[in-house]
């Protein structure tokens, strides 16, 4: 590499877990060069054993490197590999710069001044050299280590997380399902709107500016007149739009259940259309996530007959110390993680009345309907027919989402619910998390819904502790 390749252009030296996190980010630096110190390649050697994902993204990157060298000589490695690999197709991401590998010991490392002797000082003392011998280059260290980043700062080497797997820049635009009316929408949008029934459900067809802005299946109201709405169907300036349903009233239960507040009225509307086929619901602890997702799949599945069984699963993360391995069956290993789900079902399924047949349907529920599964056996699964909920979904990455997602058959409904205030995983935070990836991808389809909870109804307590700590 020389000087006059790289005029011009950033040099972004790539820190291993940026490769591990996403294996695609080789080829989504545009028109700037990449850097790749060869203790990286190491590391990507020693992580390629496993089925974890990690294992699986260390192999795809040495694949990645190994086609862009195929019929490679040494000479052109040492000018750069072009980064254009055809089937890579990444929308928006017209990748012309290229790759270049550390195949020598760089001179003048990191200052002897500098303690420690961890493969992360090999990293920055490459990017160190780098910004010696290329004075007039902005080198850049890409990591997604927040304290690799603060040694950089710390050295002078300007140092930066990889943002391009971020959905939103600010979580704050992030889609919330649900919009209110202004006082003048009606004098705006009202004066060519059509109205009519259909098996007792209330239509309007509205024109208007605002009505571009819509998603279908998002909600609209009126808070003076108490006016909602859910938009089915948007074709330009005009919008079909149905008077939801009101579960807040106890004439329309949810397996007994009501509720309590818009939001949760819209959401029971959302997971009882059989027209919407994936539902993510958002929202702190205690604002009714996981209670009014199992009233409306036992309601489906018990009552209706809409779905053949619920299968409930979440990413297992532990907010403490690791407990270590569990004893027993798929099922059994998994129990302690779904507490949260059992303490709900327990509401649902034993009412102040009913006495010994309550307990019978208690244990009829969960031994035959009721399947508790995990996410690491999801893989190549096909589940027909099913009311699929995925619990704390915050903590799972855009590919995991998709794996589980794509497991849906004819007939499958899948709920994720989350709080992404709430991410338990190493490296993903609220604007990477596969919860708002799938909330802000999905938000244009006719067959899909989302809602934002924003009102806990768990207790005072509870209400108090989240807005006080």
């Amino acid at each position: 590499m020389n000087a006059k390749q790289i005029e011009g252009k950033r040099l972004f030296v790539i820190d291993t877990n940026v490769l591990l996190h996403d294996p695609t980010s080789l080829f989504r630096f545009k028109e700037h060069d990449i850097f790749l110190p060869m203790v990286v390649l190491e590391e990507l050697d020693n992580h390629k054993k496993g089925n974890t994902d990690v294992a699986r993204n260390a192999r795809q990157t040495s694949r990645f490197l190994d086609e862009l060298m195929t019929d490679m000589l040494p000479e052109d490695i040492e000018k750069g590999l072009p980064l254009n690999l055809q089937q890579v197709n990444l929308a928006g991401n017209n990748c012309s710069g290229r790759l270049f590998f550390q195949i020598s010991q760089i001179p003048d490392r990191l200052p002897a001044t500098l303690p420690g002797n961890k493969v992360d000082n090999d990293i920055l003392g490459t990017a160190l050299a780098l910004q010696g011998l290329y004075p007039d280059t902005h080198i850049s260290l890409v990591s997604k280590d927040i304290n690799l980043r603060i040694k950089a700062s710390v050295v002078g080497v300007h140092a930066e997380d990889y943002q391009n797997d971020k959905v939103l820049e600010d979580v704050n635009l992030l889609y919330t399902g649900s919009v209110e009316l202004d006082d003048t929408f009606w004098e705006n949008h009202g004066k060519e709107m059509d109205s009519w029934m259909e098996e007792g459900r209330t239509f309007y067809r509205v024109q208007g500016p605002e009505v571009e802005n819509w998603s279908p299946n998002q909600f609209i109201y009126h808070t003076s007149d108490g006016f909602n709405a859910v938009v089915r169907n948007i074709e330009d300036s005009t919008a079909t739009i149905e008077t939801a349903k009101d579960y807040t009233a106890h004439s329309h239960t949810v397996w007994g259940i009501t509720a309590r507040n818009r939001e949760q009225n819209y959401a029971l509307n959302l997971l009882m259309d059989p027209e919407v086929d994936f539902v993510t619901l958002l929202g702190m602890a205690g604002t009714g996530k996981t209670l009014l997702s199992l009233a409306a799949g036992l309601e489906q599945t018990l009552e209706q007959k809409r779905y053949s069984e619920i299968i409930m699963t979440r990413v297992t993360i532990s907010v403490g110390e690791e407990i270590g391995y569990l004893p027993g069956t798929e099922e059994e290993k998994m129990a302690p993680w779904m507490g949260a789900l059992m303490d709900n079902l327990e509401v649902l399924t034993k009412p102040s009345e009913g006495g010994e047949w309550a307990r019978a349907a208690t244990n009829d529920l969960l031994a035959q309907r009721i399947k508790i599964r995990s996410v690491n056996f999801m893989r190549g699964r096909t589940f027909l027919n099913r009311y699929l909920i995925i619990d704390e979904a915050q903590n799972l990455t855009p590919k995991q989402m998709k794996t589980l997602i794509t497991r849906a058959g004819p007939g499958t409904k899948i709920v994720c619910l989350g709080n992404i205030a709430q991410i338990d995983t190493p490296y993903l935070t609220e604007t990477s998390s596969g919860l708002t990836y799938v909330v802000d991808r999905f938000k244009g389809w006719n067959h899909s819904g989302h809602i934002t909870l924003k009102r806990g109804e768990r207790s005072r307590l509870a209400d108090y502790a989240s807005e006080l700590l």
